[in-house]
């Protein structure tokens, strides 16, 4: 989901680093209510473990162009169930952050359209969540369904948020149109693999209780909300 270079240009990256600024504004005030439930101690653990994993998938895992940007495997569904809202927000922001600045420069321009495109679908995708996992489930007993609409709704918030920024930046001709259709198409297919990697990591954490009451993990991971 990394913009291509030249996708907005000039007086138009306004808009990005105006969005940027609220979805980190957003994930701040989410990071306090974290800290209050759980302390600053279990967020910064869970976000520093994010961040490097979030890196990881960045720069480690295949990732190819496609359209107007990258096909990525991020499994931002799977770091929310694992970690949490807050803890993956920062994880997402600050992993972004650092390929830019040690690997990949010239993402650095992009980076208010790039970090918006992840942290807004996290946010709406924490909203889900509450509204179709029980609140007397713990995260490790999600379903495939659950997984499923996790996942959709989180890379298909991804898919608008690029196209919007594609649109934006240079309109809706044909050869635009295409270019976002074929980035859409690819990187929708991660629906086919996200819900799978999730329901394996959720069945490891069965089998790895004894972190149940560590601060590495998030605490809905293994109890339920009430």
């Amino acid at each position: 989901m990394h913009i291509e270079p030249g996708v907005v240009n000039g007086a138009k990256m306004a808009l990005s680093y105006a969005t940027a600024a609220g979805a980190i504004g957003f994930a701040a005030k989410m990071a306090l209510t974290t800290v209050k439930r759980g302390g600053v101690v279990s967020l910064g653990i869970r976000s520093a473990l994010a961040t490097v994993l979030v890196f990881s998938f960045f720069q480690l895992l295949p990732h190819h162009p496609v359209g107007v940007s990258e096909v990525h495997l991020i499994l931002g569904s799977t770091l929310f169930l694992i970690f949490g809202a807050a803890p993956t927000a920062i994880g997402l922001t600050l992993g972004l952050l650092v390929q830019g600045l040690f690997f990949a420069p010239l993402d650095l321009p992009q980076f208010g359209m790039n970090v918006t495109s992840l942290l807004v679908p996290l946010f709406a995708m924490s909203i889900l969540a509450r509204r179709i996992i029980p609140a007397n489930v713990a995260y490790k007993d999600v379903t495939y369904a659950q997984a499923l609409a996790l996942s959709t709704a989180y890379q298909g918030g991804i898919v608008s948020w690029v196209a919007f920024w594609a649109f934006y930046g240079n309109g809706f001709g044909a050869e635009n149109l295409a270019q976002v259709g074929a980035f859409g198409a690819a990187y929708m297919t991660v629906i086919v693999v996200e819900p799978l990697v999730d329901l394996a990591v959720l069945a490891a954490a069965k089998g790895l209780h004894g972190l149940k009451d560590s601060n590495l993990l998030n605490e809905r991971l293994y109890e339920a909300a009430a």
